[in-house]
């Protein structure tokens, strides 16, 4: 009895949340009080009865009391993925505050109509897609194979639901164009709710009238192993049941929270950006890899000449290290003529305090440990101090957990502020270094003899060219006076 009356409240809930929902559905679409439904041009087609996201997320904020536009954009989202509006140009039913057309759910495809379509259902609709002679209207791949699945499971009787798609769509061609168009539009937005894109969350797992079928749950149930007694499952008669697990206590249910808020604060990217960044990072590195482009004189990781090694190393920069550093910050502090040109840079603008203290704690992590904390006193005296010669610019966090971290001194107490100063050189020193006329007059510096040596080469090229014309005209002269003494 306590079971079902726990299932009751529950069934009473969500029908609650759903009567809400279209009550706000209702006021949207009022005609004094609601979002302004139009139809807009679209250079030679015109798009019917459309409203742009950001006047939902608008009208939502002035009507819910909502102050901030993203809790707005969430309650939309939660609204949309229902179905009771949707994207005309996509099948992600999520709320954007842009441009982007929305149309709204005709009330007969409501989740409050009990809805619960077949796959028959979906059969027919897909049918009736491949009759239809319209671009839009063309099966996406995962509608294809859905057909073809549909197609094999319901062989028997797929004559019948042939002649079903061909009904309603000889029904379909009696209508208006611009009615035909909107309905269209909403039959596929409500199968986009219920056999949604491969990826996107189907909010329909849990259906609501098979909850109300369970609101008795003394009716005897069927098995293909026969009948089933209440309070018992249907279990296959080569598998034992399990048992039961134990309730989750509130330290589980904490624990869980935290877990899966974690799991929404992680930054997520999707395939294709990661893919293009590799590429694009790939591309850039590619002539640096010795063993894909071959590097003069030799390569040393196949040969016994260190001479590469030795002229990456020396402090006359060759173009190709020079270019590097305008890569990443990183890439400039790697290499020693790099990281001094830098802080000449940061001279020039009485901010070299960032790099030397960054460089301080970089020898602090690689001195030997009897004189670690020594020197991160040192570091604090120089740098941090009150009244320090060389004071740098931290942030109130970081200087707490730095001075918390030196009351027991080691390597990484000043991970934090290293962390900060190092980020706030790469977005605001770094980027006028590259544009400075300290690294830009070294860069065109290391191209002119490479351009010098271009231009040498292509007057070779023009005498041998000049040289082999004139050697060709001296033999067909001399041809022509041997033919003629003949």
């Amino acid at each position: 009895m306590d079971k079902s009356f726990r299932l009751f409240k529950l069934l009473n809930s969500v029908f609650c949340l759903i009567l809400q929902i279209e009550d706000i559905i209702t006021r949207i679409q009022d005609e004094t009080d609601g979002v302004p439904i139009r139809t807009v041009k679209s250079f030679m087609t015109k798009i019917p009865s459309v409203v742009t996201g950001a006047d939902i997320v608008q009208w939502l904020m002035k009507n819910l009391s909502i102050e901030d536009p993203a809790e707005a954009m969430h309650i939309g989202s939660l609204i949309a993925a229902q179905g009771y509006f949707f994207p005309i140009s996509d099948h992600v039913l999520t709320l954007k505050d842009d441009g982007t057309f929305y149309r709204f759910q005709a009330p007969y495809f409501w989740p409050s109509n009990c809805w619960e379509p077949e796959n028959t259902d979906y059969a027919i609709y897909l049918c009736k897609r491949t009759m239809q002679n319209k671009t839009r209207l063309e099966l996406a791949d995962y509608e294809a194979e859905n057909l073809a699945r549909l197609q094999r499971a319901f062989a028997r009787k797929w004559e019948f639901i042939y002649m079903q798609a061909e009904a309603q769509v000889k029904i379909d061609r009696k209508k208006d164009k611009i009615e035909r168009k909107i309905l269209d539009s909403q039959e596929r937005a409500f199968w986009d709710v219920h056999r949604p894109v491969p990826g996107c969350v189907n909010t329909t797992e849990m259906d609501i009238r098979k909850c109300r079928r369970m609101k008795n749950p003394h009716r005897v149930k069927k098995s293909v192993y026969g009948v089933i007694e209440e309070g018992t499952q249907s279990q296959s008669p080569i598998h034992t049941p399990l048992h039961h697990c134990r309730k989750g206590t509130k330290e589980d249910v904490e624990k869980e929270i935290v877990f899966l808020n974690t799991q929404l604060d992680r930054h997520c990217m999707k395939m294709s950006k990661v893919a293009e960044s590799l590429i694009a990072y790939t591309e850039q590195y590619l002539e640096y890899d010795p063993f894909v482009t071959s590097p003069e004189p030799s390569n040393p990781w196949t040969s016994d000449d260190p001479t590469f090694w030795d002229l990456e190393a020396s402090k006359e920069p060759s173009q190709q290290r020079v270019k590097k550093w305008g890569f990443s910050l990183e890439d400039a502090l790697k290499d020693p003529a790099g990281q001094e040109l830098f802080l000449k840079f940061l001279e020039s603008e009485f901010s070299s305090e960032n790099l030397r203290f960054w460089l301080a704690v970089q020898e602090l992590k690689r001195i030997p440990q009897h004189e670690v904390a020594q020197r991160a006193q040192d570091i604090w005296a120089e740098f941090l101090a009150e009244g320090a010669p060389s004071s740098i610019n931290l942030d109130s966090h970081s200087y707490e957990r730095t001075s918390q971290n030196l009351k027991d001194p080691g390597r990484y107490s000043y991970e934090d502020a290293q962390d900060h100063i190092y980020k706030l050189m790469k977005s605001d020193s770094y980027s006028r270094f590259l544009r400075s006329n300290l690294y830009q007059d070294l860069l065109m510096a290391r191209k002119k003899p490479e351009t010098e040596q271009g231009r040498r080469t292509s007057l070779e090229k023009f005498t041998r060219s000049v040289v082999s014309v004139i050697l060709l005209l001296f033999l067909l002269s001399s041809l022509e006076i041997l033919r003629i003494k003949l």
